[in-house]
């Protein structure tokens, strides 16, 4: 995917440093572009990440310095000087740091994000000294890179045997879910790639069951570059409150390095995007923006706040002019339904709902707060944060478009196609999704009993199919549906899921 990124910046280059000149830093190139760094002790990296307020680039924005502190905490510390606690833990010393596993996630499940996989490509030596910067600080060296792009692991790969240091990739699966932290290290103990249903904190029980430090691949890069200036000059640049730069997906095929604080619409001003009905931050968890929210949003955390939006990911996806807005909502919400684990009620029933309660309003049938009402169910009672972030998708939107909600609430359609211009992954033929044979479907209504996730019966009590892929959690209980239809009108057939592209 990265050859056909772009990448540029806004203000002087940091992280991209270099890229104007080579594909590829390699262990030469790069250390003729950032020097050799030192590697600071873990008092020294604690109080440089606390006078920047340095936070995980990851989504969450999680501060590192408690990231390191928590995870010195319950190691045997081999220096006089023990790690600071967090406000209210106790000192529980549960092996020695030799222990303590150092990840860098390389993740990137989401489709419009591309940033991660630009720097493991383009500057793998530059989130290589950030991850042995934090070893060295800890007093370990293990350390995994866990990739899913191809040619990322080809270039981490490369730069490990150039550095001739003792690290390992692991590949995890590409799916959304599959950067959540608690998969990331599932799929490293080679448990199933998916989030673990019960909150474990890595810093407790991570790989192997050790303290582990586990923060995205731009969260390390950055790291090296404040060791590199060190916390004063790193914060010549940016906010007061937010110093430094940070990464951005624009539309899935633009790159942009931007300090903290930079207007969105000069973001897509030099992205040459033209003016758009709506704009979605932080990917597809993230929150929609209307032209108005558009023009007064700025890149940080407090700012997006304060037109309702987040930085999350650094993912920023503008709509085309001239497609549908709440068609593509459709296309994005079925696509999360389809992509979760499957573990708990808010995910198997809530997502499907949204998704059906979506496609009625599409069709002039529905209602915003029957949307509402969908989306609301499984708030804040989910295994894993995957219903929360879809609904907080889908109820963006309600806010977003309201004139073309209206068109569709009122007159049974907006007028525009979907195009699909919100990126996806691009179907192989291989996708199963359920079908009906209407020749001789009698309504006995025993499929919306097995799996109701994809079927519900409607009024006269025949079945409405929710035209999405069948989740791989699924497949079984669909096969199981097709065996025990008493009509045999029941298929799972290969193709593209139905995911409505008409005229909305």
């Amino acid at each position: 995917m990265t050859s056909t990124v772009t990448v540029s910046g806004i203000g002087g280059p940091r992280l991209t440093l270099g890229f104007d000149r080579f594909d590829r830093l390699d262990l030469d190139r790069h250390l003729a572009v950032h020097g050799k760094l030192r590697a600071p002790s873990l008092d020294e990296l604690v109080r440089a990440a606390e006078q920047v307020d340095l936070r995980g680039r990851g989504g969450a924005g999680f501060p590192l310095a408690r990231k390191l502190m928590a995870v010195a905490a319950r190691v045997k510390y081999p220096t006089t000087d023990p790690p600071p606690l967090l406000p209210g833990e106790k000192r529980d010393a549960r092996g020695s740091s030799e222990d303590v596993v150092i990840v860098v996630n390389g993740a990137e499940g989401e489709p419009g994000s591309a940033k991660d996989k630009v720097l493991l490509g383009r500057a793998p030596h530059l989130v290589l000294d950030g991850a042995q910067i934090a070893a060295s600080a800890l007093g370990t060296q293990r350390i995994v890179v866990a990739v899913e792009d191809d040619a990322a692991a080809r270039s981490v790969r490369a730069a490990i045997v150039e550095r001739r240091m003792p690290a390992r990739i692991v590949r995890l699966t590409e799916r959304f879910i599959s950067g959540e932290s608690g998969a990331v290290v599932r799929a490293i103990n080679g448990e199933a790639p998916i989030p673990p249903g019960v909150k474990v904190r890595a810093s407790e029980s991570g790989v192997d069951g050790y303290p582990t430090l586990l923060s995205n691949a731009e969260t390390f890069a950055q790291l090296a570059v404040l060791v590199s200036l060190g916390p004063d000059l790193y914060a010549s640049t940016g906010t007061e409150e937010e110093p430094g730069t940070t990464l951005l997906t624009v539309g899935g095929t633009q790159v942009v390095e931007a300090p903290l604080g930079t207007p969105l619409q000069a973001v897509l001003d030099h992205c040459q995007v033209p003016p758009s009905p709506g704009v979605l931050v932080g990917g597809y968890h993230g929150m929609w923006l209307d032209p108005a929210g558009v023009s007064r949003a700025v890149l940080s955390r407090a700012g997006m706040r304060r037109v309702g939006g987040t930085v999350g990911a650094g993912i920023i996806l503008p709509l085309t002019q001239g497609t549908c807005p709440l068609g593509e909502v459709m296309r994005i919400a079925s696509y999360l339904a389809a992509q979760s684990a499957g573990q708990c009620g808010p995910c198997r029933l809530g997502l499907p709902d949204v998704v059906r309660s979506l496609n009625s309003l599409t069709e002039g049938g529905g209602t915003v707060e029957d949307v509402r009402r969908a989306a609301g169910v499984g708030r804040g009672r989910g295994a894993c944060t995957h219903p929360d972030g879809t609904a907080r998708f889908v109820l963006s939107a309600m806010e977003a478009f309201g004139p073309d909600i209206d068109a569709h609430r009122w007159g049974g359609g907006c007028g525009l196609s979907t195009y699909g211009v919100l990126p996806l992954p691009v179907p192989d033929g291989t996708e199963g999704r359920v079908a009906i044979d209407w020749s001789r479907c009698d309504g006995h209504g025993l499929c919306a009993y097995l799996v109701p996730e994809l079927i519900q019966l409607d009024r006269y009590g025949f079945p409405v199919v929710l035209g999405t892929e069948i989740p791989p959690w699924m497949e079984k209980d669909a096969q199981k549906a097709v065996a025990m239809c008493p009509a045999l009108a029941l298929r799972v057939v290969a193709g593209v899921p139905d995911i409505p592209s008409r005229r909305g």
